[in-house]
């Protein structure tokens, strides 16, 4: 494991490393304008929510690391304490790195990177017209984090008009993650498209109660073939499913199967049933990996 102290490494490898790591991050579009309202466009990843009531959104435009130099988004807002923050998706993101370009202060960067200014309803820089959710913001606060190259510059934000596209809507009124289609910063120069196949559920457990890794029968709890990611969906049951329960779900021919073939080897059809458990729980199936497991219990007991 190698073990880093901030103080004992160059700021530019510190933070190649932190954007490596802390990944995958939102990027915020953010839409400013300057005292003489020219306006300003640029992403940041340093940038997440942060509460909901008031709606609270923070992004950071960091001093440049090579040079010690800010950034004109920070500028603007020293000035105009407003900002839109725009929803970058994948089809925008090529254009979005686009307006990222150091150009000259007073370069509207609207033009530069080809978006749409849409004009806002509270606050004074322009909306991206393109972008499918647009927050119009006003400043609250900002705090700057050090005068060194590298240091963050806080600008906290309370959220005055939500602009969302019904195009990326579902019939339920809420935003389908697939059709916002949403893009994030890694490290280096890649990003991630945070839908399709990368998109997975994992059930929230909130204030329902939950078993724990802790209680899992030993035998499931010290198992060579469930992952870590597996004991956590079956440590999520409120309970150890009773027999009643387990009469209703049905698990095929598989475990019959495995009776058979390992009838006088126990070590082996206990493996199998782990694995046949597992290929359960990879498909969300968590009553089906029960029921196998607890078989196998019941088998090892006769």
């Amino acid at each position: 494991m190698l073990t880093i102290d901030p103080k004992e490494i160059s700021v530019p490898k510190l933070h190649a490393f932190m954007l490596a790591s802390i990944a995958p991050r939102p990027i915020a579009f953010a839409s400013t304008v300057d005292i003489e309202g020219i306006p300003n466009l640029s992403p940041f990843s340093f940038f997440n929510a942060f509460g909901s009531n008031p709606p609270t959104l923070i992004f950071s435009p960091a001093r440049r690391v090579r040079d010690n130099t800010t950034k004109h988004t920070l500028q603007n807002i020293e000035q105009v304490p407003e900002v839109v923050i725009n929803t970058v998706n994948f089809e925008m993101v090529q254009q979005a790195s686009l307006s990222s370009v150091e150009f000259p202060k007073g370069t509207n960067e609207f033009l530069k990177s080809g978006f749409n200014p849409e004009p806002s309803i509270r606050v004074k820089p322009f909306r991206v017209k393109e972008s499918t959710v647009q927050f119009e913001c006003r400043v609250v606060e900002v705090k700057s984090m050090g005068n060194e190259g590298g240091a963050a510059n806080l600008i906290i934000c309370e959220i005055m008009l939500m602009h969302i596209s019904e195009l990326i809507l579902t019939e339920q009124g809420r935003i389908d993650q697939h059709k916002i289609d949403l893009v994030a910063r890694l490290g280096d120069d890649y990003y991630v498209r945070a839908s399709g196949a990368a998109l997975f559920e994992v059930p929230k457990p909130n204030i329902k109660p939950a078993i724990g890794i802790d209680l899992l029968p030993e035998s499931i709890r010290l198992s060579k073939v469930l992952t870590g990611n597996n004991l956590g969906q079956l440590g999520n049951s409120q309970h150890i499913p009773t027999k009643e329960e387990l009469n209703s779900v049905a698990i095929g021919a598989a475990i019959t199967e495995l009776s058979e073939r390992f009838h006088n080897d126990d070590e082996s059809f206990n493996y199998h049933t782990h694995i046949l458990a597992k290929e359960f729980l990879d498909e969300g199936n968590v009553m089906a990996a029960w029921k196998v497991l607890l078989l196998e219990d019941d088998a090892n007991a006769k």
